[in-house]
């Protein structure tokens, strides 16, 4: 039985101490605290919902999703491309910056201690500035999880660095912190349906969308943010 391995492969992926440094970026949301679009603890629960529901659940999250499969088929064209097109999907240079660093360090963490194949450190090594989903597509992959548990821990890592901006750079104490991420990692809550949604449309791509023009905007209103705490 590899039930528990797999749940503890899931854990190692999804806990802050994984070394990739993505609880450093705010991804807008230290300028939407700052410009008064979230003031609270609903307003930042609609928020990273519309981020999760309208952005990551449209287009990061499927190319997750296709990329875990493009890595057990060891598919290079497949994962060149994947790659390809998301880091050009980043509008602005914070965005560019945080999944070339993730991605760094998801490889890294691939590499030192993932159980690769041949095919797929060779892979690795041929992809020209690694992004953030498809590496850590590759993690889960060589760890033995599924895509959807995967993209569960993956998701579930972004909603919880959305709640520690929120507990650093709004007045929101420990236990409102917890309350909205359990409300986000609900059964039926928005990171299960960011998951389902990826899923499904992960082999369709012309019904992948990144476009997120008020998003874009606060990470690049960030970028110049007289004082902030994160990088993006």
């Amino acid at each position: 039985d590899t039930g528990p391995l797999v749940s503890t492969r899931l854990l190692q992926l999804a806990s802050p101490a994984l070394p990739v440094g993505a609880y450093s970026y705010s991804q807008g949301l230290e300028w939407a605290i700052e410009c008064g679009d979230v003031v609270d603890a609903p307003s930042a629960q609609r928020w990273i919902e519309d981020h999760l529901r309208l952005v990551l659940a449209r287009f990061e999250a499927p190319v997750y999703a296709a990329s875990h499969g493009a890595w057990l088929a060891e598919d290079a064209t497949t994962l060149a491309r994947l790659n390809a097109e998301f880091r050009a999907s980043r509008e602005s240079a914070e965005p560019r910056a945080e999944t070339a660093q993730v991605g760094f360090s998801y490889a890294a963490w691939c590499r030192d201690v993932a159980p690769l194949t041949t095919a797929q450190r060779a892979i690795l090594s041929r992809i020209d500035g690694v992004t953030a989903p498809v590496a850590a597509s590759l993690a889960a992959a060589a760890s033995g999880l599924t895509t959807e548990a995967g993209l569960t821990g993956y998701l579930f890592g972004f909603a919880e660095n959305q709640v520690m901006v929120l507990a650093k750079a709004l007045p929101m104490g420990q236990i409102a912190a917890q309350k909205l991420l359990f409300a986000l990692a609900a059964p039926s809550g928005p990171v299960a349906a960011a998951v389902a949604t990826a899923i499904k449309i992960m082999d369709h791509e012309a019904q992948w969308s990144s476009a997120s023009p008020w998003l874009a905007v606060a990470q690049m209103k960030h970028e110049t943010q007289y004082t902030r705490l994160f990088r993006s």
